[in-house]
């Protein structure tokens, strides 16, 4: 009882953009086991229907918008219809993200601003929309989804590693920004993780998964599931005091020399 008092977030409501599949639903699932209700922001409706109907199935207040994170209009209309449907808004999640990968010399600039608007541009957009909620309701979280890319650059990654570099310094800005509001932001950046998006790199690059394995100190990929406790523990009272990090979930990637 103690540690699930912990993480508690009954009476709490989370936005979680891209949260109809992949990491973004381990997100969601993590919020709505610790109790929080869930609003899953995403542009596919079928897909989000899905996805609600799990976590209805887990006894969660679970509802989803359509939205596309890179409209500025959107995204104030999605913020602003989850209040109006769940009563508040408590917690962020900035996860919707997309990869167009290229060698930096022949990349196309219009594959950088789609890479740039859905992954960056995008998080900024929510958080701006979401701040006077998180403010007014005393208990603000902010959650932004990273990469190990955060980290590392690659040669076919650079608006993504760009990118997610960015989510990382937008992290520390907004966390020192809103810390007197009493609003925490802090980042996760996974490591390789199994998702519809990975399964394609596998595909296109069939040594990815051999390399990946080898070098991963635990040695396998990484699952949307290992998304919930961090999701739960970074929105709860228990982590009030943790602000502006950037925590990998990697199975031991990036600590490796």
């Amino acid at each position: 009882m103690f540690a699930q008092a912990m993480f508690a977030l009954g009476g709490r409501v989370a936005f979680v953009t891209g949260g109809n599949g992949g990491i973004g639903l381990g997100f969601a699932r993590g919020l709505a086991k610790a109790g929080a209700a869930v609003m899953l922001a995403a542009r596919d409706a079928a897909k989000s229907a899905e996805a609600v109907a799990e976590l209805r199935a887990l006894g969660a207040t679970a509802d989803a918008v359509t939205c596309d994170v890179t409209d500025e209009a959107s995204v104030n209309d999605a913020v602003a219809e989850t209040v109006a449907r769940l009563g508040r808004l408590d917690i962020l999640v900035n996860n919707a993200g997309t990869n167009i990968r290229g060698r930096p010399e022949s990349y196309a600039t219009e594959n950088w601003h789609a890479v740039l608007d859905t992954n960056l541009t995008s998080a900024m957009l929510c958080a701006r929309a979401a701040h006077p909620h998180l403010k007014a309701g005393g208990v603000g979280r902010v959650i932004n989804n990273g990469s190990m890319l955060s980290i590392f650059g690659m040669p076919l990654h650079i608006a993504y590693a760009a990118s997610k570099g960015g989510i990382v310094q937008l992290t520390k800005s907004l966390a020192t920004a809103w810390a007197a509001d009493g609003i925490t932001v802090n980042a996760v950046l996974p490591g390789w993780i199994d998702t519809a998006l990975t399964r394609k790199a596998r595909a296109d690059m069939p040594q990815l998964d051999a390399n990946v394995r080898a070098r991963t100190p635990m040695g396998r990929w990484g699952d949307p599931a290992d998304f919930e406790g961090i999701a739960a523990f970074l929105a709860s009272d228990s982590a009030r005091f943790i602000t502006g990090t950037a925590i990998p979930v990697d199975g031991g990637f990036s600590v490796q020399g």
